[in-house]
C-alpha cells in the first residue's frame, strides 16, 4: 500500500463529511461530492435543495465553500431543456447565496433525472471540524428540524398541507451558513451534518468514531409540524427503514419509545441541520445566540457518556 500524503488531513478513511488536503501552512481545501434523484415537483426548488444539500458538508467542516461544479443526468427530449434550465437556476442562486460560485459541470442522457454538486471549501488547516472527538459531558445541538423524509414521501402521496409543503421546503434550502458561522467562536469536538442516515444514524457515526456513548432525549428532538401523525400512518421512505435496521443492534431505546417514535429518529433526511458535540457551557451560548440573534430553532437534544454497551441510548 502507497505510503499516505501527510498534506491529506481527512481521506476515505473515515466516514467524514467531506477530504481536506492542506496546501499550505494557513490554507486547506475540503472536497465534497453529493447529488440525488427530485424530491419536490418544482425543479427551481429541487435545485436549492440539492446546493443547500451539497454546500453543507463544507459547513459541517468548518469550511468555507468557494467553487462548485455541477452533475447532471437529465432525460432532456421527455422532459426538455426549459426543467433543466430551472434546476439549473435554483442552484446557481442557493450557491450565489452561500457566496460560492458555478464554474462549470457536467451532464449526461439519462431517463431519471439525477443533480447535485461537486464542492471545493477552504479552512485553515488546524481549524477544521471533524464528525469524530466528542467528548464525555459534551451536550450535543440539533440545528434543524428533522421529519424530512417522512415528509417529502407524503408530498409524494399529495398528503401534505400548503404549510406543511413551505415548512419542509424552506427547511431543506436553508444555508447551514449560519449555524456555521455562529460556531466559530467555540471549538466543538465533532461536527456532522443530518442527511441520509438519518439523525441517528449520524449520531452513531460520530459514537463510534469517538470511542464514546451519546443520550438522546427523544423528547427534545425538533421535528417538522405533522410529523408524528404522517409517520403513524407509516409514510416512511425505503432509507429511513434500511437506516432503522442497520442500527437495531447499536442502539437501546427506552420503553416508552415507541417503534413509530424510533423510526422518527432513523429519518432519512436531505440538507439537514448540523449535529454538535459542544463542552456544556459552550453548546448553551450557542443555543442562545441561535435562537435569539437568528431565529433558528436548534435544540440541546442529548449530551455525550463513558463508552458503553450499546453505542446510542434513547430515552
Amino acid at each position: 500500500m502507497d505510503e499516505q500524503d501527510p498534506r491529506l488531513l481527512v481521506g476515505i478513511d473515515s466516514a467524514d463529511d467531506g477530504g481536506v488536503y492542506q496546501l499550505t501552512d494557513d490554507l486547506a481545501l475540503i472536497q465534497s461530492v453529493d447529488f440525488f434523484t427530485p424530491i419536490v415537483d418544482d425543479p427551481y426548488m429541487f435545485g436549492q435543495i440539492a446546493a443547500a444539500n451539497a454546500l453543507s458538508d463544507i459547513y459541517a467542516m468548518g469550511g468555507t465553500p468557494k467553487t462548485v461544479l455541477n452533475i447532471v443526468a437529465f432525460p432532456i427530449n421527455q422532459l426538455g431543456p426549459e426543467v433543466l434550465a430551472k434546476i439549473l437556476q435554483g442552484s446557481n442562486d442557493k450557491v450565489n447565496e452561500a457566496g460560492a460560485q458555478v464554474i462549470g459541470g457536467h451532464s449526461i442522457e439519462d431517463p431519471e433525472p439525477k443533480f447535485g454538486l461537486s464542492v471545493t471549501g477552504i479552512v485553515h488547516p488546524d481549524k477544521f471540524y471533524k464528525n469524530i472527538g466528542a467528548k464525555p459531558n459534551d451536550l450535543l445541538v440539533l440545528t434543524k428540524p428533522i421529519g424530512v423524509g417522512i415528509l417529502t414521501t407524503a408530498l409524494k402521496q399529495d398528503k401534505l398541507t400548503a404549510k406543511q409543503i413551505n415548512d419542509v421546503t424552506q427547511m431543506m434550502t436553508t444555508l447551514n451558513q449560519t449555524a456555521a458561522k455562529r460556531l466559530q467562536p467555540y471549538e466543538p469536538n465533532a461536527v456532522t451534518d443530518v442527511t441520509g442516515f438519518g439523525l441517528l444514524g449520524h449520531a452513531y457515526e460520530m459514537a463510534s468514531g469517538s470511542q464514546v456513548s451519546l443520550h438522546i432525549d427523544a423528547t427534545q428532538v425538533p421535528l417538522l409540524d405533522g410529523t408524528k401523525a404522517l409517520a403513524e400512518q407509516q409514510l416512511f421512505p425505503g432509507g429511513s427503514r434500511e437506516n432503522f435496521a442497520w442500527l437495531k443492534e447499536v442502539i437501546e431505546y427506552g420503553p416508552q419509545i415507541s417503534e413509530t417514535d424510533q423510526l422518527i429518529l432513523c429519518d432519512a433526511v436531505t440538507s439537514g441541520g448540523l449535529l454538535i458535540s459542544l463542552p456544556e457551557d459552550d453548546a448553551k451560548t450557542y443555543i442562545n445566540d441561535l435562537q435569539k440573534m437568528d431565529n433558528i430553532d436548534a435544540q440541546i437534544i442529548g449530551n455525550v457518556l463513558e463508552k458503553r454497551q450499546k453505542a446510542i441510548y434513547v430515552r
